[in-house]
């Protein structure tokens, strides 16, 4: 196995790892939530992030090494790989720190680029036998895994973050104007007083 087929499963290790730490040293009891969005934070900084800032350099300025690593003559199609690489690295790496909404976003982005990526990796090896390490190793694997694991990660995190219903709305309104009307009559009370 090359070095370079090592990256995916060096960063999923990385992601595994830093959730865990974060876990451990986290609240308790140990909530459901809180492992999910740590395992969502890591998957998207390392998996997606670093491996989108791995794949812009490679794929840019490394072109004829990642195209034989792949199997593959060098393209100038390889820029634009590239560059798509840095724009869902640098979103990845922005979802990791912000909420639900972001990280769906990113999510949607990754799943097209990434499982697009692995089934032309699977055509290339049907019609080629095209079984490089680039092509057909753990870069291939990680091209389904990554995006399938932090689809079903978000649908469980999901119930944290579902929009509220018209009822929680209209009460949390109505504790709002409550709140204001107590400030209010405080106040007035505090003014009187000083008279």
């Amino acid at each position: 196995m090359s070095q370079v087929s090592l990256v995916p499963i060096l960063l999923w290790v990385a992601a595994l790892a830093f959730a865990g730490i974060a876990v451990w040293q986290g609240p308790r009891p140990i909530d459901r939530s809180f492992v999910i969005d740590r395992l969502l934070r890591y998957l998207f900084f390392f998996p997606l992030g670093l491996q989108g800032l791995w794949g812009f350099v490679g794929h840019v300025f490394f072109a004829e090494r990642v195209a034989e690593s792949i199997g593959w003559v060098t393209s100038p199609f390889q820029y634009e790989v590239g560059v798509a690489n840095l724009g869902l690295g640098l979103a990845s790496l922005y979802a990791a720190f912000k909420g639900f909404e972001a990280r769906v976003a990113v999510a949607i982005a990754a799943a097209c680029f990434l499982v697009g990526a692995g089934i032309g990796h699977i055509r290339n090896i049907a019609e080629t036998g095209n079984l490089a390490p680039g092509n057909a190793g753990p870069i291939m694997v990680t091209d389904f895994l990554t995006p399938i694991v932090i689809v079903v990660l978000l649908f469980f995190a999901s119930e944290k973050w579902r929009p509220k219903s018209a009822a929680t709305l209209a009460l949390e309104a109505e504790l709002d104007v409550a709140r204001k009307a107590m400030r209010d009559y405080r106040a007035a009370l505090s003014k009187l007083g000083r008279e």
